[in-house]
């Protein structure tokens, strides 16, 4: 099976990971420590969140300010809309901002929120059954 991990630098591993669990990801306490958190969305994907100064051995590259720039955009699907407003629901619980409300497109349905730490998560479900013809392809 083939797999992706994202890393993304945090500033407090434990805030993290209280705030990755509460919108629905499990952590895998195999590759957990105070400067890393797996977190686990599915059995393909997982989120490492590491400490600034553990992820910067990684890199020559200076750590983005997400809260001041876009580093990347992560996109979580779902099976259907109330799926996409729990985790919203969730995240502005767990201290997430909401940085694109959610949008009812016809056949898509989403929006977008940030982690305490600025890392953006676009959410969206799709019915292609309701797509307009020629963008189901």
């Amino acid at each position: 099976m083939r797999m992706i991990f994202i890393n993304l630098p945090v500033g407090d591993v434990a805030r993290a990971t209280a705030f990755y669990q509460a919108i629905g990801f499990e952590q895998n306490p195999d590759f957990s420590n105070d400067v890393a958190s797996a977190m686990r969305w599915s059995d393909a994907i997982s989120v490492m969140l590491l400490d600034h100064g553990f992820y910067a051995t990684f890199t020559d590259k200076p750590i983005a300010d997400t809260h001041q720039v876009s580093a990347a955009l992560f996109c979580l699907s779902f099976d259907d809309r109330a799926a996409v407003d729990a985790i919203h629901a969730a995240a502005r619980s767990a201290g997430g901002k909401e940085t694109r409300p959610i949008v009812d497109q016809h056949f898509m349905y989403g929006g977008a929120f940030e982690d305490p730490d600025g890392h953006i998560w676009e959410t969206v479900h799709m019915d292609m059954s309701a797509a307009p013809a020629g963008e189901a392809a």
